[in-house]
């Protein structure tokens, strides 16, 4: 039920949208109950009743068999199997491929299922168990969640090279005063901190645009929007390329922390732990 979709469902297990019915129609026949049912007006499904009791232990049954193959793959010394890893644009497309490949090539009978998500999603995920780790920027301590902190980047101010603040290698937070911005939405955690800052210092910037992820923000001060604050591995390759200009910022506060969340009740696998163990080891980079 995660995508709310036949479509969506069919495409992410690679199989048809008709055996996705087919299998869904199967199992209301068999236990003479209706699980799903359209949302009125839009092309989604939701549980019913019945639906979401199955939903919730056959969530509870696909734990069990995972947790036993992962025992019988302890006993022979294989680390294997598949960790699922939730995380947000900025670390999953910029700074996670090379502990990706490295875990890869240290545990080649294992693999990594990533996806790209918001922070709010992320936590939710990986309480419900859909997840069992989210790699998030200010992880934020929370009942039932563990977080293992792996290091941080410094958040930068990116505009366009013609921009008059292109030109300096480095300013402070009161040089943004009335300056158009464009800022990641309320919820995420990098504008959450990027608005204690500023208010920290009296500052006040216009707000331009809101955008969910970080590609679209690096698009619209490439194409003179306004300024950003994003974190600096995020912005390496536009500025190489000569398509944003990058800034360091002057304050110490301007610094990302970098963190995996996962269940606190929970023993995570033999592979996720190897996962977690070389993030804490060698970090982002």
């Amino acid at each position: 039920m995660e995508t709310k979709s036949f479509s969506q469902a069919a495409e992410t297990n690679f199989v048809t949208q008709s055996a996705v019915s087919q299998q869904v129609r199967g199992l209301e026949e068999k236990y003479r109950r209706k699980l799903l049912e359209r949302v009125r007006g839009r092309r989604e499904v939701r549980l019913t009743e019945p639906g979401a009791a199955f939903y919730e232990e056959s969530k509870q049954v696909v734990a069990s068999y995972r947790q036993l193959e992962e025992r019988m793959r302890t006993m022979t010394g294989t680390i294997g199997g598949t960790v699922r890893v939730a995380t947000v644009y900025s670390i999953g497309l910029h700074e996670l491929p090379p502990v990706v490949r490295r875990f890869m090539a240290l545990y080649p009978e294992a693999k990594i299922d990533l996806e790209y998500s918001r922070t709010t999603r992320i936590v939710r995920e990986v309480l419900e168990g859909e997840v069992e780790l989210g790699l998030v920027a200010f992880p934020e301590k929370k009942r039932g969640l563990e977080v293992v902190l792996i290091g941080g980047d410094r958040l930068v101010l990116i505009c366009p090279p013609q921009h008059p603040l292109a030109k300096q290698k480095k300013i402070r937070a009161g040089d943004l005063n009335n300056q158009d911005f464009v800022l990641f939405e309320r919820d995420i955690p990098t504008r959450r901190a990027t608005d204690r800052i500023l208010r920290a210092h009296g500052v006040t910037v216009r707000r331009v645009a809101e955008f969910d992820n970080i590609e679209t923000i690096k698009r619209a001060v490439e194409v003179g929007f306004g300024l950003a604050i994003v974190p600096r591995p995020s912005v390496v390759d536009e500025q190489r390329s000569g398509q944003l200009s990058v800034v360091a910022l002057a304050e110490p506060e301007w610094e990302r922390t970098v963190g995996v969340i996962y269940r606190s009740d929970r023993t995570l696998g033999t592979a996720a732990q190897k996962f977690v163990q070389l993030l804490k080891d060698e970090g982002l980079k």
